[in-house]
């Protein structure tokens, strides 16, 4: 496969943009690893979607679907516009694509860079947790769906989200954990009186050994038991689940995949051994 990540000019440079958390701009890790893994995912996954009539894609924090790298003058596209550009292949592209996005701004910007690139979309502004009882409603029962969540907080990644979203009969799932925001905050959390991280891992502290703190190892616990409430629904994890870090080698994302069936593991157990691997399928 001859894999090139797709560009085009923003067709609404007007239209907000995401600059990170700083203002500055996101880190290269975005394009370069994130974005790529998406995309090469949904590449190879092309002769599945051409099983199914309805072909579904879901980001329910899209942000406004423009990025620009720090120090960088040019602006790129957004994890939803990667996807749609890429599954382009072999005419077996998206049906919908359901985004959405806590500010009503930004859910709105994505959906109109979407639609000129010619994807068939709905956006949902809206807190994640309320927002996918209306993407829900808008998927065909024997759609084939690819579910992308990349929240900035952990706190965000309710795991009601990832519970309701189960329901479909044919969906995968790829999540950015957020390792950093995890480890940052554990301890502070543990806490019953802090409840950041209660809707992510229902139940956490009732399964995590306080000796773990002491060993200072509560996030690796935290992120086993997260785990296991996934594989409690039917899904396995794919043993590649890739850590992206920033600039400075610290630890930021933890790419999570996982689907009922075994060929979408497999086949992103071959992308997630490296964003400048070759692959063959």
């Amino acid at each position: 496969m001859n894999f090139q990540l797709a560009q085009d000019k923003d067709p609404y440079p007007n239209l907000p943009i995401e600059l990170g958390r700083q203002g500055e701009g996101v880190g290269r890790w975005v394009p370069e690893m994130k974005h790529t893994y998406l995309a090469k995912y949904v590449e190879a996954t092309r002769r599945a979607r051409e099983k199914y009539r309805h072909r579904i894609f879901v980001d329910l924090f899209c942000g406004p679907g423009r990025i620009q790298v720090k120090d960088e003058q040019i602006t790129r596209h957004g994890g939803a516009q990667i996807a749609w550009q890429h599954s382009k292949l072999d005419q077996v592209q998206f049906t919908s694509c359901l985004v959405g996005d806590l500010d009503e701004e930004r859910a709105s910007a994505c959906g109109q860079r979407l639609t000129a690139l010619g994807a068939p979309v709905k956006f949902f502004p809206g807190p994640a947790a309320s927002t996918v009882d209306q993407v829900l409603k808008e998927i065909p029962q024997n759609a084939l769906c690819l579910v992308y969540l990349d929240p900035y907080n952990l706190q965000y990644l309710s795991f009601s989200i990832i519970e309701k979203l189960s329901r479909l009969k044919r969906v995968d799932f790829a999540i950015h954990f957020s390792t950093m925001d995890l480890r940052r905050n554990v301890l502070m959390e543990y806490n019953p009186e802090r409840a950041r991280f209660d809707l992510a891992a229902p139940g956490w502290r009732d399964h995590i050994d306080p000796k773990a703190f002491v060993r200072g190892d509560a996030d690796e616990a935290f992120f086993e038991y997260w785990c296991g409430l996934v594989t409690a629904l039917g899904f396995t994890i794919s043993q590649r689940i890739p850590l992206i870090r920033d600039d400075g080698n610290r630890p930021l994302y933890h790419l999570v995949f996982f689907s009922r069936h075994p060929l979408p593991n497999k086949i992103w157990g071959e992308v997630a051994q490296g964003v400048n691997r070759e692959f063959n399928f």
